[in-house]
């Protein structure tokens, strides 16, 4: 699947031997977030090769790449319990949207929420859905920039490898 947005933008499932890069990215963007003051979301180390292998198997988990290399990565679940609770199969819930800041044009963020966006419609479903760390309100912004509205709050939310967080809930139809 390519991206109009990003030249040169192509995006891809996930493999296995793709494990060590999702890692690697996952926890340079935790390093980019530190080094700017946004500390609460995510921390180097936190999530491991394991992990991903697991979103694998019961959800997707999908590349960007460019000419020069990956560029970015997201996990695709199709449900989310713990953000949104019991729900009909009406959406695609977006998770670790990741971007290589170092390699990376303008522009790849949205890129990726957009190949999301088409592959939960081409699934038939008519929602995306994601949860936003609250306390990021620049995040947050993002997304309702990106189209998408803020639905309601999930306090105490469990997290990989830490404590539980509170996050804005937003949706936007796709299909």
């Amino acid at each position: 699947m390519s991206s109009s947005t990003v030249p040169g933008l192509c995006v891809r499932p996930a493999v296995a031997s793709d494990l060590a890069a999702l890692v690697r990215l996952r926890d340079d963007a935790a390093r980019w977030m530190l080094a700017r003051g946004i500390t609460g979301q995510w921390r180097p180390g936190e999530l491991d090769e394991e992990h991903f292998r697991r979103v694998m198997a019961r959800g997707e988990v999908w590349l960007a790449e460019t000419g020069t290399g990956l560029a970015g990565a997201w996990e695709l679940w199709w449900q989310d319990e713990d953000a949104w609770g019991p729900q009909p199969p009406v959406a695609g819930y977006v998770h670790r949207l990741m971007v290589d800041r170092t390699a990376a044009a303008p522009g790849t963020g949205r890129a990726l929420l957009a190949a999301a966006e088409r592959r939960v419609a081409e699934a038939g479903r008519t929602w995306m859905r994601l949860d936003c760390l609250a306390d990021n309100e620049r995040l947050n912004a993002y997304y309702v920039d990106a189209g998408y509205r803020v639905v309601g709050r999930k306090e105490g939310k469990p997290q990989p490898g830490g404590p539980p967080k509170s996050f804005t809930l937003l949706e936007k139809r796709v299909g």
